[in-house]
């Protein structure tokens, strides 16, 4: 039952992606316009979340910002549909732009182990793909919490030729990837996901204690594995199909750090410097905050915006 749903689910999902661009778009913008309307999670928590970490931006522009948030989020994702729904070949075509790519070509040849973070910033789907045609990936992600979820996303996210590896946010997942990285292999990491109480340390994030992942930086220092910043970034394309730029930058230093607040310091630096660029791009409709510091007295910033 749970596979022939996933496959339902596929299938519904490659029916949209068939659309064309000026209707996909126009699609993702008549979401996005429901959301502000009729006050929704992703509108509420994108409220939230900018004035949390912009604090000092006029209103105005911070809710004209809102908008161009969600706007870019529903595009994005009905744009994931088209990218797990047709050969991977094609949807690399609409990266226009390359930069950095010899850091990772030097780092494969080095054969000590390569730690992608992709932040949840422009296309990270797109992301795994241009990976995954250049090496073998193994990519870490939290399972989601439906049966037909994950046999949808195992399906979506194999690549042509089974160079993709999935590898769930649990039990054994430090101990597999320690394996790959020693081996001299690549791990595709979301670096700025909340892990849960007890797996992650506090820092800095946008002017505000975030608690996160021990995992990244740990793996750096215990493996020596080189540590690079990756992501797709919406650039303006020609015509109607959308256009990427793919960005790979060395890490900050001190992310391999010996002490775990000072490496997640370092990782939080680096999420928010590329969130900056564009900060339509990020995902804002995260609730990043959500656990507070111990003794802080703060308390959850999202608890009134729930409704029952």
């Amino acid at each position: 039952m749970t596979r022939l749903a996933a496959t339902l689910l596929y299938l519904f999902a490659a029916l949209v992606a068939r659309l064309p661009w000026v209707l996909l778009h126009a699609l993702a913008d008549g979401v996005a316009w429901l959301w502000r309307r009729l006050d929704a999670r992703e509108s509420r928590v994108a409220r939230r979340n900018l004035a949390l970490a912009m604090p000092w931006a006029e209103p105005r522009n911070r809710e004209a910002l809102h908008g161009r948030v969600l706007r870019t989020t529903a595009r994005q994702a009905l744009e994931t549909l088209v990218f797990w729904t047709r050969p991977h070949a094609r949807n690399l075509a609409l990266i226009r732009e390359t930069h950095g790519t010899e850091a990772f070509d030097a780092a494969l040849a080095a054969g000590r182990g390569v730690i992608v973070a992709a932040p949840h910033y422009g296309n990270w789907e797109l992301l795994n793909q241009w990976l995954a045609a250049r090496t073998p990936l193994a990519i870490l992600y939290r399972p989601p919490e439906s049966a037909i979820g994950e046999a949808f996303l195992q399906r979506v996210r194999a690549d042509d030729v089974g160079r993709v590896t999935q590898v769930p946010a649990e039990g054994a997942a430090v101990r597999q990837l320690l394996r790959l990285l020693q081996d001299g292999g690549v791990v595709g990491i979301l670096p700025d996901q909340q892990p849960k109480a007890g797996e992650g340390v506090f820092a800095p994030f946008f002017g505000l204690q975030a608690l996160t992942m021990r995992l990244l930086p740990r793996l750096a220092a215990r493996t020596g594995a080189t540590v690079l910043f990756a992501y797709c970034e919406r650039i303006e394309g020609r015509g109607r199909a959308p256009a990427f730029a793919l960005r790979i930058e060395p890490a900050p230093d001190g992310i391999a750090a010996d002490d775990p607040v000072a490496g997640a310091t370092a990782l939080n630096a680096m999420v928010e410097s590329i969130a900056r660029r564009h900060p339509e791009q990020y995902q804002w409709t995260y609730k990043r905050y959500t656990l507070r510091p111990p003794d802080s007295g703060e308390t959850n910033p999202y608890r009134d915006l729930e409704r029952h």
